[in-house]
């Protein structure tokens, strides 16, 4: 997880053992053969070969490593680019995926797309694109939504019907007014989030243009306006005031969160995508179940997810490419993800069986994969880039200069330009 206050984190899902649904095996082009040396920073695609894949290629032997997330990067970049040493296939995080596409390290599987694209969502192939071509797929979806607490929607707007709540956020500006609504009909005790870091990643998404256009760095007004409400939200004490994932940040979630005067506060809503559902609200506040319901929000926006690339030196290219289908595109074995891992995959067919047979009961009947399924289809994938990681990061400095007031916005920003601009050149 990210430790600067305003940067996007990715949480890593780890999923138990899966067992194997009848069907699985299906869909499949042929074994393969020969040995494929797999990298990752999670148990997922362990858990996809051993359960899944294997039973349908028998013939591939299967070498998996897992190296924590933040020690992923310094085990692939020293291999890379000679190949000596480097995995066949490698698991790639949304935070460091644009580098690697973008690096002219990775195996073309432009074709790979090409046979599947009639029933693959857009967004995760666009991250995984770079001039044209396709370096990286990714079998899931993230696509983010604003859950909210329906016992406070009912006690401050007189209903929690998510169709009703969703008129009180429709923009960011909306969001304000709502924001100061909750506040005085509480008599201070309400805040809209309890972090206004929650807000990070419908900014980011709600940008038109990405960081860098034709070389020259781009402050998009939408992360213009990100600042200006952080900073309203701040000031009116219209927020928690506690930092993304910390201890009151979670204390929030489960109706705990006090202020600095040990004050109650009810914290309405956090912005979370898929997996923040079943790893972070169901995991943290169990006994709120039922409590909450979730909604497009002010923007569309995604959060996170793995994407699947591949050594350009592999020797081992048709199985590589097959392992990449089967993972990314096999509607037979994504159904049976789906269904045993909960995981919001990105293959539209299956998306379309399934998705109407949901109720979740923590949402309270909501039926939250129909929901993330529409959401899903506003996102825009071509925003990402290799440079992120590092730009957002003098960003989150510069936000956090001006939200406490050590600057102002102008000085925020102009520092912010000029770091950004000398360490990149531009």
């Amino acid at each position: 997880m990210k430790k600067i206050l305003f940067i996007a984190g990715v949480a890593l899902i780890v999923l138990s053992g899966c067992p194997k649904k009848e069907g699985a095996q299906a869909g499949g082009r042929g074994a393969g053969s020969g040995k494929l040396v797999i990298w990752s920073f999670t148990d997922e695609l362990a858990n996809m070969t051993n359960n899944y894949y294997k039973q349908s290629h028998p013939g591939v032997e299967v070498d998996y490593s897992q190296t924590p997330s933040d020690q992923f990067q310094a085990k692939i970049d020293p291999v890379l680019p000679t190949g000596q040493g480097a995995p066949d296939i490698i698991a790639l995080e949304s935070a460091f995926v644009r580098k690697y596409v973008e690096s002219g390290l990775l195996l073309d599987i432009t074709d790979v797309y090409e046979a599947n694209k009639s029933k693959l969502l857009s967004y995760p192939v666009e991250v995984g694109t770079y001039n044209g071509k396709v370096y990286g797929m990714s079998w899931q979806a993230c696509p983010g939504a604003m859950f909210y607490r329906r016992s406070l929607a009912k006690k401050y707007f007189g209903t929690d019907d998510p169709k009703t709540v969703q008129t009180y956020f429709t923009n960011f500006n909306k969001l304000l007014e709502t924001a100061k609504l909750l506040k005085d009909k509480s008599s201070g005790s309400c805040v809209v989030v309890s972090s206004v870091s929650d807000l990070y990643n419908s900014f980011m998404s709600a940008r038109k243009d990405p960081w860098v256009v034709n070389g020259k760095l781009v402050i998009d007004p939408a992360m213009e306006q990100y600042l200006d409400i952080c900073k309203t939200l701040h000031d009116n004490r219209w927020e928690g005031r506690v930092g993304q994932w910390s201890e009151g940040w979670f204390a929030g979630m489960k109706g705990e969160l006090r202020d600095e005067a040990g004050k109650p506060v009810e914290v309405f809503s956090y912005f979370l995508p898929t997996w923040g559902l079943h790893y972070v609200l169901k995991t943290n506040a169990p006994d709120t179940s039922g409590d909450w319901a979730m909604i497009p929000g002010p923007s569309s926006y995604r959060w996170g997810g793995t994407w699947v690339g591949a050594s350009k030196f592999t020797k081992n290219v048709d199985a590589v490419k097959e392992f990449i289908r089967y993972v990314t595109t096999d509607d037979a074995f994504l159904e049976a993800w789906a269904k045993d891992s909960g995981d919001m995959v990105s293959n539209v067919n299956v998306i379309n069986k399934i998705k109407d047979a949901y109720s979740e009961p923590f949402l309270g009947g909501q039926n939250h994969y129909a929901e993330f399924a529409e959401m899903a289809k506003a996102v825009n994938g071509k925003l990402l880039q290799g440079s992120d990681e590092a730009i957002e990061g003098l960003f989150g400095e510069a936000m956090a200069s001006f939200i406490n007031g050590e600057k102002t916005k102008a000085q925020a920003l102009a520092d912010f330009r000029s770091q950004a601009e000398a360490q990149f050149g531009r």
